[in-house]
């Protein structure tokens, strides 16, 4: 029997029934697969398993569902009928043992009542409330309410209404940003109320508000992405809160990040609500909760601060050797002056050594420095870890989108005969910095070396690429953009020197001497010597097939392919190597050549470009200018796809990777947590003198609760700032002097930092928000303490 509940377990029954409960399932479960019912049947176990199934059954019964229960009920064809009676009249039977094996005690008369029967309750245990529906609303559906706020927000800013215009709304991200804020604002409101109305911290209201309120909007959105259905019915309405989710790689994942914040701001409100309106009235000082936190635990003495600076910034060896060193010196004076002193006067001298021995033994405070230091340790490194990997996602988007565009207006098949009318409707939309066509296919690339290698050949124009491309700024010293369309003004082979096979130079000339049909008996050298288009190879490319400018290449294209005596032959044409760039990516200088457009129209047989490249004011509002574009073309044929778009997976992947270290690096703040728990607990302990004079002073609960949750925000506080000072300045380091890296390795001659305001500064607010989610459970702790047990002792 459990004394302090009263309750009353009858084991045997208890395991009996647990057993035929378990021989009914598993009959049931031999009853569906029978009836191959699964599928079908699954959805309603995965809801009764969080507690929905029986309401939704309910539902169902009042006739609310009667279409599709008749459906359902007509497309199941119950095969094991008996099996199926069996496992529920099983089940059933098992859950009742297993609930007369559970049973109160009865009450203990023997001794009668006792003397203070009848007298007025404990006003504290009078007024207390197990549950509150009001809560549970105030909770539950704030939680509801803040995720469909997030979701109809974002919907309507990125769509334009937030603007008041057509295609005038915010980026999907800014949209995403403004719409968190105010969700997030909704779920503090709504747990900060419900805290209020029960004087109390309502968690298990909280729970079940959280569970049946909150989750059913994350797990819908997570079965969009893999119910065919539910694509089609609900794909398009959510495709703009997809798509920001899409940013991290995995929708899901940002599915339910953002419903683990919302949660953590519930959390947050009730307990703000909690501390402010515990007592019974709204009290949001904090000047005397502040004095006395201070005084606890003394975070922001200049010992401590410069200690624990000392260290984030030059390790811990250094640091500690000074700091013995010093302390020695302080103790040793410190004793020659009490030794002085109890010669003048022995009673003085022996209380100063006692302060001495307190000062140097105080555990509290060697916990509080741990403190400060775990949590600056953290901080220090999230910044610093997310700056570095910030610098090289920056420096990887320059370098893609300096070789590709920004937005790629197309069809979705054929090609744009009528590009030029198009970039006249382009040119009128707001955003658009430049425009220029281009046609792009797979071929291989043969050199006089007898080096192949496959490559994507992009056509161009010359005169309009500069202008979205950063193709003329990367061309190295030997050639020339525009050699493309003057390629006579291309230098002879060799004439820049490289390596090469010698011998194809002398074949060269040797066609090039004049020579005499046998059969007309007329020279076969043109008047005029014959011009190769030109082509431009990136510079990874043109080591691969060691060639230089001025050298022969040959490009073997499987589209437009001519007809032969052996039937279809891929088309082949010669190029003069007109330039080579250098855009410090390998993947592009070893993959991407370029031509003349009218060239690749020629090679590719087609009668127009395969798109038109953009180049936008604002990369981070790429998508809505897309969409712009797109409407101005009248929509369907022609589409438009951003760089977001384009180049997803790398990027998702790079979010991704950032979203996982700084999760990783977080747990570094919450082992620091850890001490602050210990270190606040300590506190508590030391203190329950204090405590229970306080509350027999009048200081209520949530006036307890804001000391001890002042001191461990007073930790937080202080860590973070500390954190962010020296990772600031490591980052500085880092990039002032840098940290050298191999350019054949890293594509990057040295590592990158940016320092990003708004990481920079989620990181000292993740601190600060474990520091308080770890000093409510001491907090807490410290309110229960009653004035008679603290002063018990004294």
């Amino acid at each position: 029997m459990n004394a302090e509940r009263q309750t009353v377990y009858r084991w045997s029954l208890i395991w009996s029934g647990a057993l035929v409960a378990l021989v009914g399932a598993v009959l049931l479960g031999v009853a569906i697969t029978q009836s191959d019912a699964w599928g079908r049947v699954a959805g309603v176990l995965g809801l009764s398993a969080l507690g929905w199934g029986a309401l939704i059954q309910t539902l169902q019964s009042l006739g609310l569902s009667a279409l599709q229960s008749t459906a359902l009920r007509s497309s199941i064809q119950i095969v094991g009928a008996r099996y199926l009676l069996l496992g529920a009249a099983a089940w059933l039977v098992g859950w009742a043992v297993i609930a007369s094996g559970i049973r109160r005690a009865p009450e203990a008369s023997a001794e009668g009542p006792s003397p203070a029967a009848g007298a007025a309750l404990y006003p504290r245990l009078a007024q207390y409330r197990d549950f509150y529906w009001s809560t549970l609303g105030a909770y539950g559906g704030g939680i509801l309410l803040a995720e469909l706020v997030l979701i109809l927000l974002q919907t309507f800013l990125s769509s334009g209404g937030g603007a008041g215009g057509e295609g005038g709304g915010l980026p999907p991200t800014g949209a995403f940003a403004v719409s968190l804020i105010v969700s997030s604002l909704v779920a503090f409101a709504s747990g900060f109320v419900g805290a209020s109305r029960a004087r109390r911290l309502s968690m298990p209201e909280a729970t079940i508000g959280v569970i049946y309120f909150g989750l059913p909007v994350p797990v819908l959105l997570t079965l969009v992405e893999q119910v065919p259905d539910l694509q089609v019915s609900l794909g398009y309405r959510l495709r703009e809160v997809t798509y920001v989710a899409e940013l991290l790689g995995r929708p899901v994942v940002g599915y339910w990040l953002v419903f683990s914040l919302l949660v953590l701001m519930l959390v947050l409100g009730l307990n703000t609500g909690f501390i402010a309106a515990g007592s019974g009235r709204l009290d949001l000082k904090l000047r005397f909760e502040l004095f006395v936190a201070r005084r606890h635990v003394g975070v922001f003495r200049p010992s401590l601060l410069l200690g624990t600076l000392a260290v984030l910034m030059f390790g811990i060896v250094p640091p500690l050797i000074v700091y013995g060193i010093i302390r020695s010196v302080e103790a040793a004076v410190e004793r020659s002056r009490i030794r002085a002193l109890g010669l003048k006067d022995p009673l003085a001298a022996a209380s100063a050594l006692n302060r001495l021995k307190l000062r140097e033994q105080s555990p509290t405070m060697m916990m509080t420095a741990l403190s400060v230091g775990g949590v600056g340790v953290g901080v220090m490194a999230l910044i610093i870890v997310l700056s570095v990997m910030s610098g090289f996602e920056e420096d990887l988007q320059k370098k893609i989108l300096g070789a590709h565009s920004h937005v790629v207006v197309s069809k979705y098949a054929g090609h744009l005969p009528e590009y030029k009318r198009l970039m006249e409707q382009i040119a009128k939309v707001p955003g658009v910095a430049g425009q220029t066509p281009s046609i792009d296919n797979p071929v291989m690339v043969l050199a006089e070396g007898d080096e192949v290698q496959g490559i994507v050949l992009k056509g161009i124009d010359p005169a309009t690429v500069g202008s979205v491309l950063d193709l003329r700024k990367n061309m190295l010293p030997g050639g020339e953009l525009d050699n493309l369309t003057t390629p006579e003004k291309i230098a002879p082979r060799r004439a820049f020197g490289g390596f090469g096979n010698p011998s194809t130079q002398q074949d060269e000339e040797e066609e090039e001497q004049e020579s005499e049909d046998p059969i007309i008996g007329k020279s076969t050298k043109s008047a005029q010597p014959k011009v190769l288009p030109g082509i431009i190879l990136g510079r990874e490319l043109a080591t691969i097939m060691r060639v230089v400018v001025g050298d022969r290449v040959n490009v073997i294209s499987p589209q437009g392919a001519e007809l032969g005596p052996a039937g279809l032959i891929p088309k082949s044409r010669a190029f003069r190597v007109a330039g080579i760039f250098y855009s410090g990516m390998y993947e592009y200088d070893a993959k991407f050549a370029y031509i003349l457009l009218d060239e690749a129209q020629k090679l590719f047989s087609t009668d127009g470009p395969s798109g038109i490249e953009l180049k936008v004011a604002d990369v981070d509002d790429a998508r809505r200018i897309a969409t712009l574009v797109s409407r101005e073309l009248g929509g369907y044929p022609y589409r438009s796809r951003d760089w977001g778009e384009i180049h997803r997976n790398i990027f998702s992947a790079l979010r991704l990777e950032k979203l996982v270290m700084g999760i990783i690096l977080s747990i570094i703040i919450v082992v620091a947590a850890g001490l602050i728990v210990a270190t606040v607990i300590m506190l508590v302990l030391e203190k329950r003198k204090e405590i229970a004079v306080l509350k027999a002073l009048g200081v209520s609960d949530g006036g307890i609760v804001k000391i001890f949750l002042a001191e461990g925000l007073q930790i937080g506080v202080a860590g973070g700032v500390l954190g962010l000072f020296s990772g600031l300045v490591w980052c500085l380091f880092i990039e002032r002097v840098g940290i050298k890296l191999d350019p054949s390795v890293y594509y990057i001659p040295a590592l990158p930092v940016k320092i990003e305001p708004l990481q920079t500064a989620l990181a000292v607010v993740i601190a600060v928000l474990v520091t308080y989610l770890a000093s409510i459970y001491p907090a807490l702790k410290a309110s229960s303490v009653e004035p008679v047990e603290g002063l018990k002792a004294e």
